[in-house]
């Protein structure tokens, strides 16, 4: 359990409590890190957020205190404002301390210029952390030891499975795959909906079945042992519904070139963000 790596002399440091760090802020605080171990610094958390930290007995500041030094250091800032924060965390980072970022395109060699050496983890989340269903992809430097990969893994496992990718460049992919991933099925909702409406459903009728259907399918894939292949065989009569629906949609021009041309675009946009 977190509880037991986490203390108010070896505190979990987050920077940045908007949707992201919120979101792994709460998880952490229902895992059991105690809230005297957690310092937020932001200038402006949410009414919402503000409660919970003060609920949870964790310490809110709007400026990280001169004297601090962080076990994990955990940069949930947007990647248009990295370069600015940075130069005022640096004083937390410790012989012990491990840095997680959490900024697309922000690459260690950015982090590392304007940090200096470190244990440092480049991670991607996804927006269900918010509800305990995301799913995060990670990399560590070569400066991470054992010990601190764990007291990384443990905070970004409370909201989902965590995977470790073996290269920097494969976060990329991962922001391009899941971590941008939640739009495409949202929008894929909205296009559901809006194919419904024009066969003759009433908008709001088609929103919902839309919305279920997406939600309870995604909740068979969760519970199922069986592949994503095979649940949609399952679903799949010869000749029938589906199977006519399928036909337009696994053809030469259909979702599969869409989703690589969608994810290159993705992938190319966090590369990019590195500047």
């Amino acid at each position: 359990m977190p509880t037991k790596r986490f203390s108010s002399t070896n505190p979990v440091l987050l920077i940045g409590a908007g949707n992201m760090g919120g979101a792994m802020l709460s998880g952490w605080l229902k895992s059991g890190v105690p809230g005297s171990a957690v310092i937020v610094v932001d200038p402006g958390p949410s009414p919402a957020m503000l409660a919970t930290i003060n609920e949870a007995g964790a310490t809110h500041v709007t400026a990280l205190p001169a004297d601090l030094k962080a076990s994990v250091l955990f940069l949930a800032v947007k990647p248009q404002v990295m370069e600015t924060v940075l130069p005022t965390v640096k004083s937390a980072i410790g012989p012990d301390t491990v840095v997680v970022s959490v900024a697309a395109g922000k690459t260690l060699g950015f982090l590392e210029k304007h940090l200096g050496k470190a244990a440092m983890v480049r991670a991607m989340p996804n927006t269900p952390a918010m509800v305990g269903r995301g799913v995060t992809g990670a990399f560590a430097n070569s400066g991470v030891s054992d010990q601190q990969r764990e007291r990384v893994h443990s905070l970004l496992r409370v909201s989902g499975p965590v995977e470790w990718v073996p290269a920097e460049a494969d976060i990329d992919a991962v922001t391009a795959l899941s971590g941008s991933g939640p739009a495409y099925v949202f929008y894929l909702v909205e296009c559901m909906a809006e194919a419904g409406r024009k066969l003759g459903l009433q908008a709001d009728l088609a929103m919902r079945l839309a919305r279920e259907t997406v939600a309870g399918a995604g909740e068979l894939l969760h519970q199922s042992p069986d592949g994503a292949s095979r649940l949609r065989e399952n679903v799949t009569s010869p000749g029938g519904t589906t199977a006519a629906a399928l036909a337009v949609l696994m053809a030469e021009d259909g979702m599969q070139p869409l989703f690589d041309a969608a994810l290159a675009a993705a992938r190319k946009r966090a590369e990019e963000l590195a500047g």
